[in-house]
């Protein structure tokens, strides 16, 4: 048997300003996962969970909580850009151009913008990426720089991960 590793995502050296990663996975926005978020944070809107006051407004249906989008598009960037992150240091420029509605699929990349090292964190270097998130007829529905600690190739904590046994027969 012959056991591969996995992707570990990008260390801090593996950043190269002007490269930009397609994240590799769309999600199809629900209604629960609107109504859920919204209440879970505690938005009171109804332009978010109350159909009947949502189709009263120009849209004519629920707006997808904007905060959602954030959280899903940056959560769909981790696998190319903060797999081995140390921390986030800030969300900057959020711009919402076009609404997300129930049922819109979101995809998403990111360009990478800068590179340096910590000035305090020997371990860690700094990078700062502008992802781009947009729906399934390619109309951008959020922009955003975030800047955040990576940690240099053999510098992240270490995940166990068991050899899997072969089969016995």
């Amino acid at each position: 048997m012959s056991v591969k590793p996995g992707w570990n995502g990008r260390f801090f050296e593996d950043f190269v300003i002007g490269d930009v990663y397609q994240h590799p996975l769309g999600r199809t926005v629900t209604t629960t996962d609107n109504i859920w978020f919204t209440l879970l944070t505690q938005n009171t809107a109804p332009v978010h969970f109350d159909h009947h006051y949502a189709a009263q407004t120009e849209f004519g249906r629920p707006l997808v909580d904007s905060t959602f989008t954030l959280a899903l598009v940056t959560g769909q960037s981790v696998t190319d850009v903060s797999q081995n992150v140390m921390a986030n240091l800030g969300w900057d420029d959020v711009r919402l151009p076009a609404p997300v509605f129930e049922g819109d699929t979101i995809y998403s990349y990111s360009e990478v913008l800068a590179t340096r090292e910590s000035r305090s964190r020997p371990n860690v270097g700094i990078i700062t990426v502008q992802t781009t998130g947009y729906n399934q007829d390619g109309t951008v529905v959020i922009t955003f720089k975030r800047t955040l600690m990576v940690y240099k190739r053999g510098q992240a904590p270490v995940i166990p991960r068991p050899i899997v046994a072969e089969p016995k027969a």
